[in-house]
């Protein structure tokens, strides 16, 4: 992340120097200028369908009350994706081949239509890639009235296939059905007709495929000012008798579904705007290992973000730290290396092992810029230009994107020698990691700017293929994900999904992300659709943990929030209580996202004009927990009069005690022979 956002913090956070000078008006707006110009940075006639269902006990069919919030509400619902209408994903079929794309536009209207009609054709989606927690599949089919007759089967490879679902023997007419399922690792999910009675013909308007939260994908946020809010109480909900969680920030956060925190690490933190060493070393080395044993007390995980700078780098500014600034280059590589390997040495001395380590931040632009600055024109922060005699008096590890595209010999070599540069200080870093921290994971941290994948996909490639020829590789490749500079969800989705097709064998992670939950009359932030609300703000968060669970091949690692105790806060001021803090309801997003039951959440079904519907006495259930699948009852809500008296598609909703389910059931002419049982 860039610079402070001081503006959401109040006074009483007892901020630095750094933050003061970037609280009025005109510091944040010149702020967001440098991050623009630097490319910064989702009737009656049911009685006797539920009698049964009304002498089941009360609680079994309660809707869950909404999880304990403390101020606003917010309703996070389970994340449910459906992979087959991502982009990655494709559709091929036994015959009509191009017109298999339809069964997975999302829009039931349109369909797969084979040219020939029963047994032996298919349809197959391809999702890009494995997925571990793929548990439900939606089949609908394109005509009402028929008994169709199916298996559903699931593969890794295409080749070998296991059945998730039988209905070849089907006999109730059924316009679609919900499957619950687990299959690890599944690819590819075939749909297979088996024949049918009479008219039945083949053909699929939609078949979907429902990915879910992973329990290993590693939610949490960087939290580094807690070192700046030491004197500060926390609390879930500080004005009831039991207070819940806290009084430490950790405590709530860790409460409310945080299990890892990052901790960004300064050399020698300095004033942003004089360079002058601050008062109170807030987020350098030596403050930082007490963050970090707080951190390990509560048994979350630990990261290490070095900016190796001595006060924010990011995007628009990397400037080396003071001690380096004058040193020959291989002296300044050598200087990374023990820095980096001897404060991991530390922090492992003291019992609080880094599950993983960033060497450098958001470093899209190299980072440690000295003399090549001149080339990259940049003006922050003011001591690096003030201070030029120094900061600027020998080579860095700054990159000269305005030559990346030239064609003239001299700014190629420049470009080259600039990348040599970067990986030879990045590749220290690695080292240093892999000598004194082997368990810890090693993470390369840049963005995406807005419509600029193409830049960032050249980072990975040059510095993959170079750090990766002087030895070294990471384990994470990571971006921040802040709309308003980096895009619509749809572009972060296309981001990760390409950087983790073209460079498999990474974890993907999304380092930062943030969003308001007040501001700008609750009008979206620029590129998203979430409201500036509480709800927004969860939605907003959620959609981002949806797209890193979505990333092919389970590749998607981690989420971060940054700093939500202060900028884009989830936290807000108690009123009345001094120095007493306490979490919006959208704080609930980190717990809620996962799914613990998934419903078989939709019933296809039929009947004849003028007849009741046969609805089912109870629904399947999945439990993630332990991959049963179990049947729970369901209670269905009263027809209204006269539903069923014409032809048509009448709806009705039921409620369980984990959720609800919707029955949809198609009113089929009287004349003819109609089978509606549901077998």
């Amino acid at each position: 992340m860039s610079v402070p956002r001081p503006a959401d913090i109040p006074r009483s956070a007892g901020l630095l120097d750094r933050q003061s000078v970037r609280n009025s008006p005109s510091a944040r707006t010149s702020h967001r200028q440098e991050k623009d110009m630097s490319s910064k940075r989702l009737p009656r006639a049911l009685a006797v369908t539920t009698t049964l269902v009304t002498m089941v006990s009360a609680h079994l069919l309660m809707v869950p009350k909404p999880a304990h919030a403390t101020f606003g509400t917010a309703d996070v619902k389970p994340i449910e994706s459906n992979i087959a209408a991502k982009p990655w994903a494709a559709a091929t079929a036994a015959s009509s081949p191009s017109s298999a794309c339809l069964a997975i536009d999302g829009d039931p209207t349109t369909s797969w239509q084979p040219d020939g009609a029963g047994a032996r054709q298919w349809l197959t989606v391809d999702l890009g890639g494995t997925y571990d927690n793929l548990r439900k599949v939606k089949v609908l089919f394109p005509d009402r009235g028929v008994a169709h007759r199916y298996v559903v089967e699931a593969s890794t490879d295409g080749r070998r296939w296991r059945t998730i679902a039988d209905r070849s023997h089907n006999r109730a007419l059924s316009r679609g059905e919900v499957h619950l399922f687990t299959r690890p690792a599944t690819r590819f999910v075939r749909l297979a007709f088996t024949g049918g009675p009479g008219r039945a013909r083949a053909g699929v308007s939609e078949l979907q495929v429902f990915n879910y939260l992973r329990e290993d994908l590693t939610l949490g946020a960087d939290l580094s000012w807690m070192d700046d809010v030491q004197d500060q109480q926390y609390w879930v909900d500080p004005l009831a008798e039991d207070r819940g969680a806290g009084p430490h920030l950790l405590d709530v956060a860790k409460d409310r579904g945080m299990q890892h925190t990052r901790l960004r690490i300064w050399n020698e933190p300095r004033s942003e705007s004089t360079g002058r060493p601050t008062p109170v070393p807030r987020q350098g080395p030596e403050r930082s290992l007490t963050s970090a044993k707080w951190i390990k007390q509560r048994g979350m995980g630990l990261g290490i973000d070095f900016h190796y700078a001595d006060s924010w780098a990011d995007p628009s500014k990397q400037p080396k730290p003071r001690a380096w600034a004058e040193l020959a280059f291989t002296d300044l590589s050598q200087a990374v290396y023990d820095f980096t390997a001897d404060y991991l040495k530390r922090l492992i001395r003291q019992g609080t092992t880094p599950e993983k380590v960033a060497v450098g931040n958001e470093i899209i632009n190299g980072f440690m810029y000295g003399s090549e600055a001149a080339h990259i024109g940049t003006t922050n922060p003011p001591y690096f230009v003030d201070q030029a005699d120094i900061y600027q008096s020998q080579p860095g590890g700054g990159l000269l994107w305005k030559y990346w595209r030239s064609t003239d010999p001299v700014e190629r070599q420049l470009y080259d020698q600039s990348w040599d540069r970067f990986t030879t200080l990045a590749a220290a870093g690695i080292k240093a990691v892999r000598d004194a921290s082997p368990t810890s994971k090693v993470e390369i941290h840049v963005i995406v700017d807005k419509d600029k994948l193409a830049k960032t996909m050249e980072f990975w490639h040059q510095f993959l293929t170079r750090v990766k020829a002087k030895g070294q590789n990471p384990d994470v490749l990571a971006i921040s994900y802040y709309p308003e500079w980096h895009g619509t969800p749809e572009a972060l989705d296309l981001n990760l999904n390409t950087m983790a097709t073209t460079h498999p064998g990474y974890e993907i992670d999304i380092a930062e992300t943030a969003y308001p939950a007040s501001g700008g009359d609750g009008s979206p932030l620029p590129n998203s659709p979430y409201p500036r609300t509480i709800q927004g703000q969860a939605d907003a968060i959620r959609r981002v943990f949806q797209t890193a669970n979505d990333v092919v091949d389970n590749r998607g690692s981690g989420v971060l929030v940054w700093e939500p105790a202060g900028y884009q806060p989830m936290f807000r001021a108690v009123p009345g209580l001094a120095n007493t803090w306490e979490p919006h309801a959208s704080i609930n997003v980190f717990n809620a996202s996962r799914a613990k039951h998934i419903l078989q959440d939709t019933v296809y079904t039929a009947t004849v004009v003028g007849a009741a519907p046969k609805l089912p006495s109870s629904i399947r259930m999945l439990t993630t927990a332990n991959n049963k699948i179990t049947p729970v009852p369901v209670r269905w809500q009263p027809l209204s009069p006269g539903a069923t008296d014409r032809p048509g598609e009448v709806t009705v909703t039921g409620t369980t005690g984990t959720g609800p389910v919707t029955a949809v059931i198609d009113v089929l002419p009287s004349h003819g022979e109609h089978d509606v049982s549901t077998s």
